[in-house]
């Protein structure tokens, strides 16, 4: 058979494979770029030893475990502490003096993974004098990478990468001081947690649950087609307040969407923007 047809016949096996997870789990993944969900779906079949994805979509009919293998191939869970440091450097020198004008701050960290990033924004907000008065919100599709955000314990061999991070993003203190290593693991203070409230949330078929004053999905926007991009978008927009803030991950792009022209630049390579007043 020709390399054309057997890509043909791999399209089709996709198309039933992401219905019959709509069908029967409620999970719609038609709008995430192919190539992301082909990767994955491929990486799967290998692993399992099947001789083609029609195989892996008779088990996950029949098997939810294999389904939640494949739901946590599907997640996007490259994250880090202080991933770029530079967004948060800008978020504490640019956006926290906005935010310190409210009385009250409901962040949103939407696509949250495994919680790095949720923590890195309660020790920047700890650390600025904000968290008595903020709650974040983070929420992810994937419920057993929520499980590792709530208890906050990762490798520890990650420590010397994050307090570079920590150090370059503006940080106040020693980085040491918000966990404690045990064994192989560092184990974050409960501390940071008090503030902050993990969720089951799907952008892509789920909708608004707050009213926001900040919105933070990085890295997340680039896994959607264009269609998906700008419904995830209105949702933000939807959900955030006038004058409130968005942050999205530096390969993706506010300037062509629907939502492009509600919002003003506040730190270009960071991809933060304020909402605009109506």
């Amino acid at each position: 058979m020709m390399n054309k047809e057997l890509l043909e016949i791999e399209d089709i096996e996709i198309k039933l494979l992401l219905d019959a997870i709509y069908l029967k789990y409620g999970y719609d993944f038609e709008n995430y770029t192919q190539s992301h969900i082909k990767r994955r779906i491929l990486r799967r079949v290998r692993l399992n030893n099947l001789a083609n994805i029609s195989q892996l979509t008779e088990k996950i009919i029949h098997d939810e475990k294999v389904f939640r293998q494949l739901l946590k191939d599907f997640s996007i869970n490259t994250t880090e502490m202080f991933r770029y440091p530079q967004f948060y450097k800008d978020i504490r020198e640019k956006i926290v003096p906005i935010l310190k004008t409210y009385p009250s701050v409901n962040i949103w960290s939407a696509g949250c993974s495994t919680g790095e990033e949720v923590l890195s924004m309660a020790i920047l907000l700890r650390e600025e004098g904000l968290m008595k008065r903020v709650r974040i919100y983070a929420t992810d599709f994937n419920s057993e990478v929520l499980e590792i955000a709530k208890k906050g314990i990762y490798p520890v061999e990650n420590i010397r990468k994050w307090t570079k991070n920590y150090q370059e993003a503006g940080g106040k203190e020693s980085f040491s001081r918000y966990y404690t290593a045990k064994y192989d693991y560092a184990i974050f203070n409960q501390e940071l947690f008090d503030n902050i409230t993990y969720l089951e949330h799907n952008l892509v078929t789920d909708g608004k649950f707050i009213t926001a004053h900040l919105i933070a999905c990085r890295n997340v926007l680039i896994y959607f087609n264009k269609e998906l991009q700008n419904r995830v978008l209105e949702l933000f927009d939807e959900s955030l307040v006038e004058g409130g803030i968005l942050g999205i991950g530096d390969k993706e792009e506010l300037k062509f969407s629907t939502i492009g022209d509600r919002y003003e630049s506040m730190a270009g390579k960071s991809k933060i923007y304020k909402k605009k007043l109506r």
